[in-house]
């Protein structure tokens, strides 16, 4: 039995994918180990400070938040008091964490993991300084992980060429799903195309874009946008300059009222500028759901020659969902697409696959 400590920024019920990755691989490691996730209390809403269930502890630390990073003077000192034999398994996708994991494990004498979700693009007053951050910081911490851990083929190709990370301490584990979400196909309903988006509502996942898609579909279509996040207020004002009285904003959902949401869909729709493997790609396609997407890095690989990819622009984007909600047939084909193509994805594989990477990497 190893003791694992899961680093992470956040962690639900704060609203996002990496959130729900890091919490399904605790579950599953947890089974086999002592897991021990160090977060913080941002986004927790109330949630205990320190929880345990199933093998799993919880620790959030205070914070505050700076320019979308989380600053938590008490988290380094959980990775200070770390066992000598423990696993630092960092989830990266936010500023500074990396740099204190890195700085805790070399003080501690500890190897660390390093678990890439995503790319970050710059963003606000202080994202011009994020080359700088990544050519000089992030870099230097990625090529001193005892491994990493890329989601797909072409996310190692890029750390590896990007970030100057040794080929033989790159390791492809992509994400999973959770049983709850495999569903039966199911034939369309004849009914407006119920399309739904899960995900934050944040730049990256680029919302905008879909809704001024919506204002140029022809074709009967409802669309229900489940997340929250801090464009929400802008979203819906965006909305309603649209006239668009079609679309639902349902706010943040977990557990079965996600899994609802996905029941009730018929089709899924992500109009992202970049992403890691979406998680909520794979819950659609387990929910046996149409898939439509921009054809932007990450979500490419995964969907490509499963579901419908357009051009990351609003007409594009409008044509995709037209074609899908006019053509029952090709719903019915798509969606048994989606069905055969999630039942490669469990997160027991992914937690045996990550278990692997501990032993060659860590011993």
């Amino acid at each position: 039995m190893r003791t694992i400590l899961q680093v992470t920024p956040y962690y639900p019920p704060h609203l996002g994918g990496l959130e729900r990755v890091v919490e399904h691989l605790s579950r599953q490691l947890g089974r086999r180990h002592e897991v021990r996730v160090v977060t913080t209390v941002l986004g927790a809403d109330g949630a205990p400070r320190r929880t345990s269930e199933g093998g799993v502890t919880v620790r959030r630390h205070r914070a505050v938040e700076l320019a979308h990073t989380a600053i938590s003077p008490g988290l380094p000192l959980s990775l200070l008091r770390a066992p000598r034999t423990a696993v630092l398994h960092l989830h990266c996708a936010h500023a500074l964490l990396p740099e204190l994991v890195a700085l805790a494990a070399r003080l501690r004498g500890l190897r660390f993991v390093l678990h890439f979700h995503l790319d970050v693009d710059a963003s606000g007053p202080l994202g011009r300084l994020l080359p700088l951050y990544k050519k000089h910081l992030l870099g230097r911490v990625m090529r001193g992980a005892a491994a990493v851990i890329a989601l797909t083929e072409g996310q190692a190709a890029f750390i590896r060429d990007s970030y100057r990370v040794p080929a033989e301490r790159v390791f492809v584990v992509p994400n999973g799903v959770g049983d709850d979400y495999f569903m039966p196909v199911r034939q369309p309903a004849p009914r407006p195309l119920q399309l739904l988006f899960v995900g934050r509502l944040s730049a990256q996942k680029n919302v905008s874009r879909l809704l001024e898609a919506m204002s140029l579909v022809r074709q009967p279509v409802r669309l229900r946008i489940v997340g929250d996040g801090e464009l929400r207020e802008q979203l819906t004002a965006q909305a309603a300059r649209l006239g668009l009285t079609d679309v639902e904003f349902s706010g943040g959902l977990l557990g079965a009222e996600l899994v609802r949401a996905y029941a009730d869909a018929d089709a899924f729709v992500l109009p992202s500028d970049k992403e890691g493997m979406p998680l909520v790609v794979l819950e659609a396609m387990a929910a046996a759901l149409p898939l439509v997407a921009t054809d932007v890095p990450g979500t490419a690989e995964l969907i490509g020659g499963v579901g419908l990819l357009a051009a990351p622009e609003p007409a594009a984007l409008a044509a995709a969902i037209d074609t899908l909600a006019a053509d029952p047939e090709l719903r019915l084909r798509l969606a048994r697409r989606s069905a055969e193509a999630a039942r490669g994805y469990s997160w027991e594989a992914v937690s045996e696959l990550v278990e692997r990477v501990y032993d060659k990497a860590v011993g």
